[in-house]
């Protein structure tokens, strides 16, 4: 088993090696486009899964990163829509499973890394869907990594 997954992969735009041989990429969506600028969009996932149903054992890995879509307006066929997704009518359950998701794979002491644009939807209010509080974190303009990590009294969250 790799020890890292990436359970919103996308187009592994941060990843400084798209290949990387420790890592699992998995998103929910597989396809290449044209953008608006002449660049390719390639999304090619290893594992196709939504990141609320994660398809792996608790405690498989010592390294989560969840970068999940943070727009909730934003045209169906828009280039935006095409690089970073769209969230849905429940979007708040839905980042919410997905954390709880990325607590319940990791292994005791593991830890997520979280990424949010908050463009649309302020950090603030994310933080208090997930009901935790970071280790620390990094903000370049609107965009936040957060640090979690998974204690082992918490019961496999």
């Amino acid at each position: 088993m790799k020890p890292i997954i990436d359970v919103c992969c996308g187009s592994r735009m941060f990843w400084f090696d798209k290949q990387n041989p420790k890592a699992i990429f998995m998103d929910n969506r597989d396809f290449s486009a044209s953008l608006c600028d002449g660049r390719t969009l390639t999304v090619k996932p290893d594992v196709k899964a939504d990141f609320r149903h994660i398809p792996y054992d608790d405690n498989s890995f010592h390294l989560a990163v969840f970068d999940p879509p943070h727009l909730i307006r934003v045209g169906k066929k828009s280039w935006l829509a095409a690089k970073y997704g769209k969230l849905g009518p429940d979007w708040r359950d839905d980042l919410k499973a997905g954390f709880d998701e990325c607590l319940r794979v990791l292994k005791p002491y593991g830890t997520l890394v979280f990424k949010w644009n908050e463009t649309q939807v302020k950090l603030s209010e994310i933080l208090h869907i997930f009901g935790v509080r970071p280790l620390f974190g990094h903000k370049r303009g609107k965009t936040h990594f957060l640090v979690f990590m998974k204690l082992e009294a918490e019961n496999g969250k």
